[in-house]
């Protein structure tokens, strides 16, 4: 499958991305090459091959979440040795103000699901969780069947659902 994203480099013209959240542009303007250079995430782009203008952009990592706030009929399948329960963050998604309203933020949000399930396959990871800026993305996430974590302000997708989707 040809892959739809590839990671950021220095011929992304990431100083004219703008999404209208200013903490979403600072961090591909300022700190995403960073983050990447110190292995702390991985920033995935969507571009216009003709002139490398960044269409939308997400970011994974590896993360955890205490086993206390996963859900009862979640929980009950780990054993209680595990304090924390492996995952993967989908850390920041956000699509150009020029791109918006065409479906980009769907494709990318399904181009990290099956990235963080291919990944899955090889270093455990029970859910990718997603830590929502506001109620704009808490309700872009509930649209795909992401679950609240209680008392957290996360929202986790089971490795399990996205399975169903890849498979």
């Amino acid at each position: 499958m040809k892959e739809l994203t590839e990671v950021l480099s220095a011929r992304h013209r990431k100083k004219e991305f703008s999404c209208g959240k200013e903490m979403l542009d600072n961090y591909l303007h300022k700190q995403a090459n960073q983050d990447i250079k110190r292995k702390l995430s991985v920033c995935f782009v969507l571009s216009d091959k003709e002139n490398n203008l960044i269409k939308g952009y997400y970011t994974l990592s590896s993360n955890s979440i205490s086993q206390e706030l996963v859900p009862p009929r979640y929980k009950k399948k780990f054993p209680r040795s595990y304090a924390s329960i492996p995952t993967t963050l989908l850390g920041r998604l956000a699509v150009d103000k020029r791109y918006q309203k065409q479906g980009i933020g769907k494709l990318l949000l399904i181009d990290a699901l099956r990235r963080s399930y291919e990944i899955s396959k090889s270093i455990g990871s029970f859910a990718v969780v997603v830590d929502t800026l506001d109620r704009d993305a808490e309700k872009f996430y509930e649209q795909y069947g992401f679950i609240k974590l209680p008392d957290s302000g996360k929202m986790f997708l089971p490795m399990g659902t996205i399975k169903a989707l890849f498979e």
